[in-house]
């Protein structure tokens, strides 16, 4: 049939298409609303993405700021955070720049697309996107394209059915969170510690407008490889700002003038022992808050790292810096580099089982004073004897004859104090240490005379614990780490355990230890 005839057929009444005439008689109200509903229908059948974004898990000093975080699962930097915890000049500047309508729209902004479907027509090209943030919400949860008809209009579609879901607060966090930063920065937060090494509650308008700028073209504009681009993508998103007045002209000169970072800072890596520790005990929490006090785990870090200058290349250095009266552990050091692998610097001393060497010593002077058998001015032999078998030495060879307690213990003689061991009793002296709440491990369970010269396995930790319990008045309590679990906590973890001593032979011991000689090339103010 030949173009003409069929035109003429579809002339003939009988033959016209049903939905046309309906169209064509249909009021305009009416086809108002058959339009509203199929719109409406269009966004209720909606298949949104998971709206649940995973980011990073994270452990924070006593005071919140962030010690150690770990990338997601696809190895993205993705750090949480709330609209309230973001510099409200950044947001100003990203609404005058991105969406000036996000809280009077519904998704989708007409007079966004109208304009940049007009800027497409003069220019000839794609001038701007007219897309909401909501839509750029969209995209991110769909990591989806923006270069086609079919993707622009599935980003619309999300977007509305987003609007119904959620309120604006939650779609600008998700905003917060998926913004595109560089590399595999995703998020305001995440930006903003590796581009200026700080959190975003306070940023400068240089530094705001950066953080704009960068998801339009993040591969284009980070600041490190791209300094041209990123000045000139800045500055347009400053002119903006002075547009809508949430930037004054003073301001945005100044900002202009700023240098921009010139690389990507290094998360903060604080406390990683205890950090690797504490995700692997609890491995779907996605913040743990401990008791650590930032500034002084970042000086004992340093203290350990110096500590290594005169020592042989294999050897390593831990702390650890507790509240004796709270017991929580204000630094945690497992080794003195963390990444070495000739140092073993995965391993974490604090926690590893060895021997205690002399330092159990004031631990049997403290029994024996609690058992009223012993006073400090109390004259022991330092002579040689043999245990059946057992013959211990002094650490120099030598021996002193009579001693007093107190001078004994402050010059760690080992003859004295398996003698005292003997006394007591080895097996009494291990069950101390283990009521104390300290694993304490010997061969075969059974503990022998040596147990008092290092003849047991023991951890930094429990040595820093039974330490604590001098301090205190020789009442031992578990140390924690973990915040809200000490003894003001209205559950606490473990109260006070048994006594380990008198807080009389306590003092004794305390007493004792601060006026023992300082070894030569320690310094003169205590640590």
């Amino acid at each position: 049939m030949s173009a003409r005839r069929t035109a003429r057929a579809d002339r003939v009444p009988g033959r016209r298409r049903p939905w046309r005439g309906l169209i064509t008689a249909m009021p305009p109200m009416a086809l108002a609303a058959v339009l509203a509903f199929t719109c409406d229908r269009w966004v209720a059948t909606t298949t949104l993405p998971p709206l649940e974004v995973e980011t990073s898990v994270e452990v924070l000093a006593r005071d919140g700021r962030l010690l150690r975080a770990f990338t997601v699962a696809d190895g993205r930097w993705r750090l949480g955070v709330a609209p309230e915890r973001v510099d409200p000049d950044y947001l100003d500047l990203l609404l005058a720049f991105e969406d000036k309508r996000f809280y009077r729209h519904a998704g989708v902004d007409p007079l966004a697309l109208a304009r940049a479907a007009l800027q497409s027509l003069l220019h000839g090209r794609v001038a701007s996107g007219g897309s909401t943030l909501t839509m750029q919400v969209a995209r991110l949860l769909e990591e989806g394209s923006t270069g086609s008809v079919s993707g622009k209009v599935r980003q619309i579609r999300v977007a509305l059915a987003l609007e119904r879901v959620l309120g604006k607060q939650e779609i600008l966090a998700l905003y917060l969170h998926l913004a595109p930063m560089g590399g595999n920065l995703e998020g305001v937060r995440a930006g903003s510690l590796s581009w200026f090494g700080k959190e975003p509650a306070r940023l400068t308008e240089a530094e705001a407008a950066l953080l704009v700028a960068l998801p339009q073209a993040p591969s284009a504009r980070t600041p490190d490889t791209h300094p041209a681009a990123a000045l000139t993508a800045r500055s347009r998103v400053l002119e903006r700002g002075v547009a809508a007045g949430v930037v004054t002209e003073e301001a945005a000169q100044a900002a202009s003038r700023e240098l921009l970072p010139a690389a990507r800072r290094p998360f903060p890596a604080l406390a990683p022992h205890l950090a690797d520790r504490l995700r692997a005990a609890d491995p779907g929490a996605r913040l743990h808050r401990t008791t650590i006090d930032a500034d002084v785990q970042a000086a004992m870090e340093a203290l350990a790292v110096d500590a290594l200058l005169d020592l042989p290349p294999q050897a390593t250095v831990a702390l650890l810096v507790a509240d004796p009266d709270s017991g929580e552990v204000l630094a945690s050091v497992g080794s003195a580099v963390y990444t070495s692998d000739e140092r073993d610097g995965y391993v974490d001393m604090t926690q590893a089982l060895r021997s205690p060497g002399s330092t159990l010593k004031p631990f049997v002077y403290g029994m024996a004073f609690s058992d009223g058998t012993l006073h400090p001015l109390t004259l022991l032999n330092d002579r040689p004897e043999d245990y059946g078998g057992y013959a211990p030495q002094n650490f120099d060879g030598e021996f002193r004859g009579p001693v007093t307690a107190r001078e004994a213990l402050q010059t760690s003689l080992n003859l004295p104090v398996v003698a005292l061991t003997e006394a007591i009793g080895p097996a009494r002296l291990l069950a101390a240490l283990r009521r104390a709440g300290v694993e304490a491990v010997v061969p075969g369970d059974v503990a022998g005379l040596a147990v008092a010269l290092g003849g047991v396995g023991v951890s930094l930790e429990g040595l820093v614990q039974l330490y604590a319990a001098i301090a205190r008045g020789g009442v031992a309590r578990d140390l924690t780490v973990v915040a809200g679990e000490g003894p003001d906590a209205e559950a606490p973890s473990s109260g006070p355990r048994p006594d380990l001593m008198t807080a009389e032979a306590a003092w004794q011991v305390g007493d004792i230890l601060a006026t023992a000689p300082r070894l030569v090339g320690l310094p003169d103010t205590p640590l």
